[in-house]
């Protein structure tokens, strides 16, 4: 067993993983910036150590300080959370130079996950059902546009190394080719240091729907069903959902069988989340494959009724998955909002400052996961999003219901936030019937 764990990350997902820890019997440490003294995983944690000023270069994406903090708090292990340095393949290696367990894949694996359009070409390989497009990298427009004309308008132009929606361009037709795939190689470039490109058939406003894998040293890989993650705004998720209400039994057995081929294709280990596409009649390809643990795993957690940090952690160190794939089984139905500090009618403008009132929803059903406290000063050197609020219910119809109470219930005073946009979403006839896709926000946004 880890003696100690240092948690490479802040906020909520830090608290998450402290929490985890504290149910093992394992000791925490927390790192954080000169902005985050004050921050509840610091507090929480059994201890600490300061890694920097406030940016994110200077402090959570700093690799050699981090590893530092890791061996003089003498931790066994480094938990990286998303986003900061989770996918890091460089980080990974170094972790492993320095005799300290990374929880979470091999850092092949997450290269090869992490370049686009190779992970396009090994889901090919492996059988898996991906977007029509290109199986080798594209450097030029010239080159571009002859294999656009062979996949048929409108395609997407994507980044190799991109994520967050950044280098990504639709283009609907040869004339506007060429600008498109110049400016989102650029995007990329400056975005990743990488202009490497691929393109592939877009399919207007599918359903997002991803499925949660957990695989051990052992060659056993599990599926946990899926979660349906289509509210989105300029690719970043909303509200999450599981289980998919665009699906149905069928669909559902063939993309956990295809997410498990997807993790064995490249021997992978401990968390991860195979996302998909699925087309208005029902056909799903792959889209990506995310090598660590993700937002919304809470989602997965309350249908399932499993602790995936804590299996991240046993995996990590050696034991096998504790549950078969025949013991998964989805119960009731679950839903997740996230609330972010920012100001909707403004464009979703960040609005950090100081929380000078906080009540959190409760109730049978009902989680919240935030590191916020009355008085805390919400930074504006990091992302916006500042809680989660995860509801179980029987069924769909109830988790709605629970999650409008949950979110009625919810205030928080001193800083403006998207709750009142998220109960706009909640009453929606689209996302109410189960017809909201990756174009809902799009849509409603334009209708106010």
């Amino acid at each position: 067993m880890f003696h100690k764990i240092l948690i490479a990350n802040r906020g909520e997902i830090a608290v998450r993983i402290i929490r985890a820890c504290r149910n093992m019997g394992i000791r925490s440490v927390a790192v954080y910036s000169k902005e985050d003294k004050n921050s509840f995983h610091v507090q929480l944690a059994d201890q600490r150590i300061c890694i920097g000023e406030g940016p994110a270069r200077n402090s959570y994406l700093n690799m050699e300080r981090i590893v530092t903090a890791a061996l003089n708090m003498g931790a066994d292990a480094i938990h990286p959370g998303f986003g900061f340095l989770s996918e890091n393949a460089e980080f990974v290696r170094l972790c492993e130079k320095n005799g300290l367990t990374f929880i979470g894949p091999k850092a092949d694996v997450i290269d090869s996950m992490g370049n686009k359009s190779q992970a396009r070409k090994t889901m090919m390989e492996a059988g898996v059902p991906v977007v029509p497009g290109t199986k080798d990298p594209v450097y030029d427009a010239e080159n571009g546009i002859r294999l656009a004309e062979e996949i048929g308008y409108p395609v997407m132009i994507k980044a190799s190394s991109g994520g967050g929606g950044k280098g990504m361009r639709v283009a609907r037709s040869a004339d506007e080719f060429e600008f498109q795939f110049n400016m989102a190689q650029i995007e990329s470039a400056n975005a990743f240091g990488d202009d490497t490109m691929y393109i592939e058939k877009f399919i207007e406003n599918p359903r997002h729907v991803e499925i949660q894998i957990m695989a051990d040293n052992f060659g056993n890989v599990a599926a946990l069903g899926e979660r349906d993650c289509s509210v989105q705004r300029n690719h970043q998720k909303l509200i999450e959902e599981s289980p998919s209400p665009a699906i149905d039994d069928d669909i559902r057995s063939a993309m956990n069988r295809d997410a498990v081929l997807a993790a064995k294709a490249v021997n992978y280990t401990n968390a991860g989340t195979i996302e998909f596409i699925l087309d208005p009649k029902g056909t799903y390809y792959f889209m990506e494959m995310n090598t660590r643990i993700q937002v919304e795993h809470g989602v997965t957690e309350m249908v399932t009724g499993t602790d995936l940090i804590i299996e991240q952690i046993r995996v990590a160190m050696g034991e096998p998955l504790s549950f078969k794939q025949e013991e998964i089984r989805l119960q009731g139905h679950a839903i997740e909002c996230r609330i972010n500090a920012e100001i909707p009618e403004k464009n979703f403008m960040p609005s950090p400052g100081v929380v000078r009132h906080l009540h959190l929803p409760a109730g049978n059903g009902v989680r919240v996961d935030t590191a916020l406290y009355t008085g805390y000063r919400i930074p504006s050197e990091y992302d916006s999003m500042i809680a989660k609020v995860i509801v179980h219910a029987p069924d769909r119809e109830a988790a709605i219901q629970k999650m409008r109470s949950a979110l009625d219930e919810m205030v928080i005073i001193g800083v403006e936030t998207n709750l009142d946009f998220q109960y706009q979403i909640l009453r929606h006839s689209e996302f109410c019937e189960g017809r909201a896709d990756t174009g809902f926000i799009g849509r409603i946004l334009r209708l106010d």
